[in-house]
């Protein structure tokens, strides 16, 4: 069957444009002669990169549907890359969205302004790796209107975690009675790859005098790679197979990319109290759940445990929860906006181990036989609370002889966790008996079923902005941003932007902003223990440490700060021609890592270690785009980022992403109903860590990713005023990259090969 699915969407997204082309290019038919009709390409639709900012229309999604999760148009924004959390390459196929090579721990994800901080209820590990998604798969892609990027110093005023940039998803509102239903396959090539099947719904519209509704729900399906996609020769120095005892090749099995199942419900009803007041009451309902390839925290496959096989089986699952309320309200002196959200998540998974070579590997927790072991998988649950408050005021006025906007608001994020699995680990002397002393000192019990799994941190928030328009040509936008976290104490957070116009044509911005993240509650825990088994303690005068070594979470944790810094030039003009060019400059100081100064001078068993604010890192790069009409029909675009520097104190990388990206593609408005896109990106070397941020200790021959270049060609016709039909081919030249590294390179994820996509959407 799957066979059969596959050759239809194949031939049906190649076919597309061959079958429907002569019907669509004939306007109007006047014997022989074909005559097409005129098509204008606005500025509107060219200009969607400014500097600092991008853009993503709900027609860009049309035209190039996303497969399953919105990080893959994100990705081709200027500044923007997918990366695991670290450089570690651990859990490299779970990628996430990172900005100006930051880190996704630094990229705030917004759904229509609200912060969004699922991922947070998931386990961090020594290394700074989450097993997660990350948090831009909450909404369906057909409900999203827009989606907003923005980049450096303009995102510092939105508070903790946006050092590297903001995310915003705005979701569709409609006003009038209104549905939709949407459709969505795509096929693989190769079988070893996941198909994906998604569909979702839209109903909307008045519900009375004075009220407005929106209803949705998805259901969006991607199965798991195959749990040998990755099975490769092992080869010794001169390129040879490796032979075993019996003269067999041998081979190095790692796991693809897991799947996952996500199942979305949400409802909206907007009271429109005035003329000029609406209050929405939301509801929102997500659960999502993988479907395990065999993946572990070092890369390696494992099928079963203790004799359970748990390939193709729900390993985990998140839910998540929100209830919003929120006023919109225009005045005589300006606008506002307000509101307040709960987001309840819970992290449910088969338990871990966390410790070890063991860790982020699926172990038995359940005793079936009564004789005191745990000998087959069972659920553990995280719950994670996030209430968030916000005001913010906007107000027309003069500053003296000068004309300006001035925001006034105030934040508050309250995070609530009560994690019972991951402070589980045990302070033990070498006998196993616990460590009444080191417990004392660290004022922690030794024995972790004793400990109290809930910890919570409050931040609040108070900013200013204002827009002046210093003369014609000059805009100046200074903010100040204060915080207060009842952990690590204040954060200051001022910026300057500033915007000159030399002509109709020319432009430069410059920007300077501190931003801050405040400290994750696994890494202010100190009821989190961490236990590294002999293995990850570190390395002194190049010899590792024996352990067992111990890392504790640290309440003294400061903020890690940074200051971003940018200068940009854009020109808009001839032939209709826009671009830009940005410099960014990002130093990084108090970065929180696992430490390697032991708390236990002397020791040389059960050394005992911290999460520590460490030394500073430096993060540079330019970005850039270009785009232009090519005559009546073609448009022309492109955008790309290059990374100049990238590294901590140690000279080591902060992530793994390319020296260079580069995204391009060409538009062809065939006719009003039917557009033909052709694009690639090119993604230059990842260079690979040559020593461990945890440990200390120097990678033999670390592998880098080489580059690569990925071609997509895709249609997309508007069958009717409310139908419309996307196919097309991804990875046209089947440019398959399969991993061979877990944590000691940069080759640490699939890309996947050609595939064929169908999407139909509907609306009445």
């Amino acid at each position: 069957m799957r066979f059969k699915a596959q050759r239809l969407a194949s031939s049906t997204a190649i076919g597309l444009a061959l079958a429907i082309l002569p019907g669509q290019l004939a306007a109007q038919d006047t014997g022989e002669t074909l005559v097409l009709d005129d098509i204008v390409i606005t500025a509107q639709e060219q200009v969607k990169q400014a500097l600092g900012v991008s853009q993503i229309t709900e027609e860009d999604l049309e035209k190039t549907p996303v497969v399953n999760d919105i990080s893959e148009v994100v990705r081709k924004m200027p500044g923007v890359n997918l990366t695991g959390a670290t450089a570690s390459g651990q859990r490299g196929n779970q990628r996430q969205i990172d900005i100006r090579g930051m880190g996704p721990e630094n990229t705030l994800i917004l759904i229509d302004g609200k912060p969004v901080m699922s991922r947070n209820s998931i386990r961090m590990s020594r290394n700074g790796e989450r097993d997660t998604r990350g948090d831009s798969n909450w909404v369906p892609a057909e409900m999203i209107e827009r989606i907003e990027v923005l980049r450096g110093p303009a995102a510092a005023r939105y508070g903790s975690g946006s050092s590297g940039g903001v995310v915003n998803i705005i979701t569709k509102r409609p006003d009038t009675f209104s549905g939709q239903v949407g459709m969505h396959y795509n096929s693989p090539e190769s079988r070893k790859e996941g198909d994906t099947v998604r569909s979702n719904f839209m109903l909307a519209g008045p519900a009375g005098e004075n009220f407005t509704f929106r209803l949705f729900g998805n259901h969006n399906k991607t199965d798991a790679d195959a749990p040998d996609i990755n099975l490769v020769p092992v080869l010794d120095d001169d390129g040879n197979p490796v032979l075993d005892e019996e003269g067999n090749p041998t081979f190095r099995n790692l796991a693809g990319r897991e799947g996952v199942v996500n199942k979305d419900l949400g409802a909206l009803l907007t009271w429109h109290v005035a003329p000029g007041h609406e209050i929405d009451f939301e509801a929102n309902f997500s659960r999502q759940g993988n479907i395990f390839a065999g993946d572990t925290m070092f890369g390696s496959v494992i099928e079963d445990v203790n004799g359970t096989n748990l390939i193709g089986t729900e390993t985990n699952r998140m839910y998540r929860r929100t209830l919003a309320l929120t006023h919109r309200g225009e005045y005589d002196f300006g606008d506002s906006l307000s509101y307040l959200q709960w987001e309840n998540t819970r992290n449910t998974r088969f338990c871990e181990g966390t410790a070890g070579s063991v860790e982020g590997s699926i172990t038995g927790c359940v005793d079936t036989d009564g004789d005191g072991e745990h000998d087959a998988p069972g659920y553990s649950t995280a719950k994670l609370d996030n209430v968030a408050a916000k005001t913010e005021w906007n107000m027309p006025m003069d500053l003296g002889t000068k004309r300006s906007r001035v925001t006034f608001g105030a934040e508050y994020r309250g995070e609530f966790m009560e994690d019972s699995v991951s402070i589980r680990g045990n302070l033990n002397n070498p006998d196993g008996t616990p460590n009444e002393e080191l417990g004392e000192e660290f004022d922690i019990d030794p024995v972790g079923e004793n400990r109290d799994p809930k910890v919570d941190q409050h931040t609040i928030g108070l900013y200013v902005e204002s827009n002046i328009e210093w003369n014609d040509r000059l805009t100046l936008t200074p903010a100040l941003r204060f915080d207060y976290n009842d952990n690590f104490g204040s954060a200051w957070s001022p910026s300057l932007n500033a915007t000159y116009a030399f002509n109709d044509e020319w432009s430069m911005k410059l920007g300077v902003a501190r931003a801050f993240k405040a400290p994750n509650l696994f890494q202010l825990n100190p009821n989190y223990v961490y236990t590294t088994m002999g293995n990850g303690c570190p390395y002194v005068d190049g010899e590792r440490l024996s352990g067992p070594c111990y890392v504790l979470g640290n309440p003294d944790l400061e903020a890690e700060t940074s200051v971003n810094k940018e200068i940009g030039v854009a020109y808009q003009g001839f032939s209709g021609i826009d671009a830009s060019l940005t410099y960014f400059h990002n130093d990084y100081k108090n970065r929180i890592a696992s430490g390697q100064i032991q708390y236990n001078p002397g020791a040389e068993t059960n050394r005992l270690f911290r999460w520590d604010n460490q030394e500073k890192a430096v993060i540079s790069g330019l970005e850039g785009n270009f785009s232009t009409p090519l005559g009546d029909r073609f448009a022309f675009n492109a955008n790309f980022t290059k990374m100049i520097k990238s590294e901590d104190g140690d000279g080591q990388p902060l992530s793994l992403v390319p020296d260079h990206t580069i995204n391009a593609s060409l538009d062809w408005y065939a006719t009003e109903a039917l557009t033909l896109t052709l694009s690639a990106t090119r993604y230059g070397e990842i260079e690979a860590a040559t020593a461990s941020n945890t440990t200390g200790g120097v990678y033999e021959d670390p592998e880098n990713r080489p580059g690569y270049t990925l071609v997509n060609l895709g249609a997309s016709w508007e069958i009717t005023d409310t139908a419309r039909l996307s196919a097309g081919v991804t990875n046209l030249f089947d440019k398959q990259i399969l991993r061979t590294n877990t944590s000691d390179g940069a080759n640490t994820f699939n890309e996947p090969g050609r595939a064929f996509y169908i999407s139909l959407n509907k609306s009445f």
